[in-house]
């Protein structure tokens, strides 16, 4: 009976973290990143300001978003009259563990989810193998589309993010 009642738990846990897996800093990059595709596919490059109307984000968080795409090399940048940021087809393999990974380092894949400083196979915590199972299916999640095949959902109207379809 106790059994069942962890697990319950642990399922609670699981939902929970699944709804806040994500920083809102993520999730405006995540929608940057689809956005700056559904443009770079029409040839088109875009800025900041543009960015983040079309997403709901302010302007000064977006531009920080940005900058941090474009030192991660998720997304480019050109300056200038004709400038502004896209993707070619050397960002095409990106997927959405690389835009977490850029804007929120790896802790979400790695390290003790209970925090203890020697957590591991041989040394499991209460939690270890619940966490490893839970992590490879987010890593699945992650890695199972590009940013690119998601921005052509998004164009084809299979999927929506708010304010890229008009």
């Amino acid at each position: 009976m106790t059994s069942a009642f962890f697990f319950s738990a642990q399922q609670v846990i699981f939902r929970t973290k699944l709804s806040m897996m994500f920083s809102q800093a993520t999730k405006y990059a995540i929608k940057s990143v689809i956005y700056v595709w559904t443009k770079s596919l029409e040839d088109k490059k875009v800025g900041a300001k543009e960015i983040g109307s079309e997403i709901d984000a302010p302007e000064a968080f977006t531009a920080k978003i940005l900058q941090s795409l474009v030192k991660a090399k998720i997304i480019g940048s050109l300056k200038g009259p004709n400038g502004g940021f896209y993707v070619d087809e050397t960002h095409s393999k990106i997927n959405l563990k690389d835009v977490v990974k850029a804007i929120d380092g790896d802790h979400l894949f790695s390290g003790c989810s209970l925090g203890l400083p020697k957590c591991s196979e041989k040394n499991p915590c209460p939690l270890h193998f619940e966490v490893v199972k839970v992590r490879k299916e987010i890593e699945n999640m992650l890695t199972s589309k590009s940013l690119k095949l998601l921005a052509v959902e998004v164009i084809k109207g299979t999927t929506t993010l708010s304010h890229l379809l008009k």
